[in-house]
């Protein structure tokens, strides 16, 4: 083992801190649903290109569920309408994977609830990242982000939410 000298060590640590391409960042959404019971929790990892999601999500319908990133770190109101709009950029605010004219750096794949109602999935998204790289929208920004999860599936291309229907579960970014 080696051991290094306590103003080296710290040295380091702010090297590593600083430096997006040493230091793994993460951050995680402890999500509610309406009525204020856990949901479950979101993990999210900093890639080179983008954020990778682990869901582990409990207490939903089962079937197909829209989730996506909206853009205030603010889940405070039943119908969590508090977290704003999906995450954009100024130039891109067409909603939809699957929309020919592009897409908003919210939009996410569905994810399926089993009939326990829980769901579980790994989902990648090239679209955002935590704190701005690539200058993709930062979900950490100073207002934050949230994760919602809605009533329905995304049909990827129906404006404004492809038919996601009600906001069910919502968790902020930290």
């Amino acid at each position: 083992m080696i051991r290094l000298p306590a103003a080296a060590a710290l040295g380091l640590a702010a090297i590593l801190a600083a430096s997006p391409a040493l230091a793994q960042t993460t951050a995680t959404a402890l999500v509610k649903a309406g009525d204020g019971k856990d949901a479950g929790s979101v993990t999210l990892t900093e890639a080179p290109h983008g954020v990778l999601l682990k869901l582990e999500l409990k207490g939903l319908t089962p079937g197909w569920h829209a989730a996506h990133f909206h853009e205030k770190g603010d889940c405070g109101t039943p119908d969590f309408k508090s977290a704003g709009a999906h995450v954009h950029t100024a130039a891109t605010t067409v909603h939809g994977l699957l929309n020919p004219d592009a897409n908003d750096s919210g939009d996410l794949p569905n994810i399926f609830a089993n009939a326990d109602g829980s769901a579980t999935a790994e989902v990648y998204s090239p679209l955002v990242s935590l704190k701005g790289a690539g200058g993709r929208p930062a979900l950490l920004d100073p207002d934050g982000s949230s994760i919602v999860v809605h009533a329905n599936a995304d049909d990827h291309k129906t404006q404004p939410i492809g038919g996601a229907g009600a906001r069910v579960a919502c968790g902020v970014i930290k």
